[in-house]
C-alpha cells in the first residue's frame, strides 16, 4: 500500500503539462493547454490539459483524469503502478511494496512533533516566554496566528527541552538523531536551542523535520536552524511550502520572501502562495522544487544591498531551473511583514501586480548609477548582466535577454552571443588528471593566496636572499608596484629596513624563501625577466581593456580612436618591457617561470 499523504506529494509534484506533454503535442490556448487526443485518435486539438486542476479532458470522447489516470489509460498500468511510475519520474522514493515494517524514521517524527508542542505550550504559558511573547505582540503576530504556526519558545536553561522529552520517553540518541541534542567538543551532549523563539520547519506533507530558532536580545547567530539530520536537510526545505503548495499550483506563481515572519504574514493576510528559503541563500534544490509548482516566480526581498544582492543571486539560480523570475520592489524601509501590517494586502498585490522581470530590474539598477552614459560604464553594465544572461535556461528567455542587453549597451548581438558562449566554455570542467583521482598522493600546499604573481616572487627571492639585490629592485619598483598582498608586504618590509613583516602568513612566506637557495640559476637574467614582466603589466592590462571595450565602439570614429591608442601601446610595451614580454595576455602561463 502506498500511503495517501504520499500519493498526495507526488500528484503534488508532478507538472501535468510536462509529463503528459511527453506523449500528446501541447499547444498554449489562454491558461490551458491543447492537443489532439491520444485516446480516441483525433487529430484537432479538442484535448484539454488545465495546469491549476491538474487535470485533462477530451471534449470529443469525454474521457478525462488526473496524470495517474492518464498513465493507467494510456499504458495500461494499475493505480499503483501508475503513481510509481510518476513517481520515478519527479524523485520521489516509494516504499518497497513488499515491505511491510513500520517506517524506521517514525520515532524521529515522532519526536519532533512533540517537541513542537512542548515548545509551544511553553511560548503560551510560561513566565520565561514572557520576552518573546512581547516580541511577537511587537511584529503584531496575534495569540491566533502564533497557534496556526505553532511557534514555540526554547528555555534558556541548557536541560529544560531535553528533560521534558525524557519524561514523554523521548531518549537521548533520539533527541540527538533530530538535532534538538548536540555533541560538544568534550563529548557530552548539550541542547541546541536556548532562549529563542521557535519557529518549527516543516516538509511537504506537514511533518515536523527541524526548527528555526531567533535569538531574543543580544547573541549570535541571530537565527539558528536545526543541523542536518535524517529528516532536516536545508537546502532541500522551504518555509510554508507545506500550506502554500495549493495556493501556489491554483494562482501559477511562488512568491519567495527572505524570512519566516514574512512567510506567516502573508499567507495569514490571505497571501497564501508565499513561501522563504531557510535564512540562506536559494540552493538549487529549492529552486527545482519551486520550478514543480510552478513555472512564475516573484522575489519580494529588502530593498537594501544585501537584499539586492539576494534578490539577483535567488533569481539567476531560478533562470537555471527554467522558470520566470519577476523582481517586486518594496518602498524603502518596508519588508513584506511591515508593508502588510501598515497598508494591507491589498497594497502589497499592486506592488505585486508591477513587478519587473528580473532582467529589466537590473537594467533598472545599471541606469540609475548612470553606467550605460559611458563605454567604460557599458562594459561593467554587461559584465554585470552576462550572468543573469547565462543562467537563462529557457532558449527563447536567453534571447529576449540578448536582445534587450544589446538594445541598451548598444552592442551587436552576435558579440554578446559570442561572450557568453566564451564564458561557458571557459566554465566547462577540465578532464580529470591522474593526480585528481580519489587516493592519489598530493603536494603539501603552499601558505599562500590562490593566484600565484612567477614574476613577484622571483623579485621577493631575490631580495631575501641577498641584501644588495633590496636595492637595485628598490631603484626600479615600489612596493605599491606589487600586486600579491603578501609579495607586496614582504617587499614593503624589506624596503623600509624591517626585520620581518607584520603578519604571520607573510612572515612564514618570508622564512620560506629565504631559506630556499637559488641553486645553480643564473640571477641576472632571471631579474632581467621579472622586471620587465613587471614594467609592462599596466600597458598590458590596458590592452585588454581595450580588447573588452572596442566591441562597444558605437562610431567609426570611436573605433579609430581605440585602434591608434592600441597601436601606440604597443609600441610603448616593446620599449619598455622588451619584444619578449610585448603580449598583451595576462595570464600567469605568459609570465616568466623560475
Amino acid at each position: 500500500m502506498i500511503s495517501p499523504e504520499l500519493i498526495e506529494q507526488i500528484r503534488d509534484a508532478a507538472d501535468v503539462v510536462t509529463l503528459i506533454g511527453e506523449h500528446v503535442e501541447l499547444k498554449r490556448t489562454g491558461s490551458d493547454f491543447r492537443g489532439p487526443c491520444p485516446f480516441h485518435g483525433g487529430t484537432h486539438r479538442n484535448f484539454s490539459v488545465v495546469p491549476k486542476k491538474q487535470m485533462y479532458h477530451c471534449f470529443v470522447c469525454h474521457e478525462s483524469g488526473d496524470v495517474f489516470t492518464f498513465w493507467m489509460k494510456r499504458f495500461g498500468l494499475d493505480y499503483p503502478g501508475a503513481v510509481r511510475e510518476i513517481a520515478g519520474k519527479v524523485g520521489i522514493a516509494v516504499p518497497d511494496e513488499r515491505s511491510t515494517g513500520p517506517d524506521p524514521n517514525e520515532p524521529l517524527y515522532s519526536a519532533l512533533a512533540a517537541a513542537a508542542d512542548w515548545l509551544a505550550r511553553q511560548l503560551r504559558e510560561s513566565d520565561e516566554a514572557g520576552a518573546a511573547r512581547e516580541y511577537l505582540a511587537g511584529r503584531r503576530i496575534d495569540d491566533a496566528t502564533r497557534d496556526q504556526y505553532q511557534l514555540g519558545y526554547a528555555p534558556a536553561r541548557g536541560d529544560a527541552i531535553r528533560e521534558a522529552l525524557k519524561a514523554l520517553g523521548v531518549d537521548d540518541e533520539v533527541q540527538e538523531r533530530v538535532g534538538l541534542l548536540v555533541k560538544r567538543e568534550d563529548g557530552a551532549l548539550a541542547q541546541r536551542f536556548r532562549g529563542r523563539l521557535i519557529f518549527p520547519i516543516a516538509d511537504v506533507r506537514g511533518r515536523v523535520v527541524g526548527f528555526g530558532g531567533r535569538i531574543l536580545g543580544e547573541g549570535e547567530p541571530k537565527y539558528l536552524n536545526s543541523p542536518e539530520t535524517p529528516l532536516f536537510h536545508k537546502g532541500a526545505l522551504l518555509y510554508g511550502l507545506d500550506r502554500a503548495r495549493g495556493a501556489i499550483r491554483t494562482a501559477s506563481l511562488a512568491i519567495l520572501v527572505e524570512g519566516y515572519v514574512d512567510a506567516i504574514r502573508l499567507q495569514a493576510a490571505g497571501i497564501l502562495n508565499a513561501v522563504a528559503p531557510l535564512g540562506t541563500a536559494l540552493t538549487p534544490e529549492q529552486a527545482r522544487i519551486l520550478r514543480r509548482y510552478t513555472k512564475q516566480v516573484a522575489l519580494v526581498y529588502d530593498a537594501d544591498t544585501a537584499g539586492l544582492r539576494a534578490t539577483f543571486r535567488a533569481g539567476d539560480e531560478l533562470l537555471r531551473q527554467g522558470a520566470s523570475v519577476s523582481v517586486v520592489t518594496l518602498p524603502p524601509g518596508e519588508d513584506p511583514d511591515t508593508l502588510v501590517q501598515t497598508q494591507g494586502a491589498a497594497a502589497f498585490q499592486a506592488l505585486l501586480e508591477h513587478g519587473l522581470d528580473l532582467f529589466d530590474r537590473k537594467i533598472q539598477l545599471l541606469e540609475k548609477k548612470g553606467l550605460f552614459a559611458t563605454l567604460e560604464g557599458r562594459r561593467q553594465a554587461l559584465d554585470r548582466l552576462l550572468p543573469t544572461i547565462r543562467a537563462a535556461a529557457d532558449p527563447i528567455t536567453r534571447e529576449l535577454y540578448v536582445a534587450r542587453a544589446s538594445e541598451r549597451a548598444n552592442v551587436a548581438k552576435a558579440v554578446l552571443e559570442q561572450e557568453v558562449g566564451r564564458l561557458e566554455a571557459r566554465d566547462v570542467p577540465r578532464p580529470a588528471r591522474p593526480e585528481d583521482r580519489p587516493g592519489a598522493p598530493r603536494e603539501r600546499p603552499e601558505a599562500r593566496p590562490t593566484q600565484e604573481i612567477p614574476s613577484e616572487r622571483t623579485l621577493v627571492h631575490l631580495m631575501l636572499l641577498d641584501q644588495g639585490w633590496i636595492g637595485r629592485v628598490g631603484r626600479e619598483l615600489q612596493a605599491g608596484d606589487f600586486k600579491h598582498p603578501l609579495y607586496r608586504e614582504i617587499a614593503a618590509a624589506l624596503f623600509g629596513g624591517a626585520a620581518r613583516p607584520e603578519s604571520d602568513e607573510a612572515a612564514a612566506l618570508w622564512e620560506r624563501l629565504a631559506s630556499t637557495p637559488l641553486g645553480r640559476r643564473d640571477p641576472e637574467p632571471e631579474f632581467a625577466d621579472a622586471l620587465a614582466w613587471m614594467r609592462g603589466r599596466s600597458i598590458r592590462e590596458r590592452l585588454v581593456r581595450i580588447d573588452r571595450l572596442a566591441p562597444l565602439a558605437a562610431t567609426d570614429g570611436e573605433k579609430s580612436a581605440f585602434l591608434a591608442e592600441k597601436q601606440e601601446l604597443q609600441e610603448q610595451l616593446k620599449k619598455t618591457a622588451g619584444p619578449r614580454f610585448a603580449s598583451k595576455a595576462l595570464k600567469t602561463e605568459m609570465e616568466p617561470k623560475h
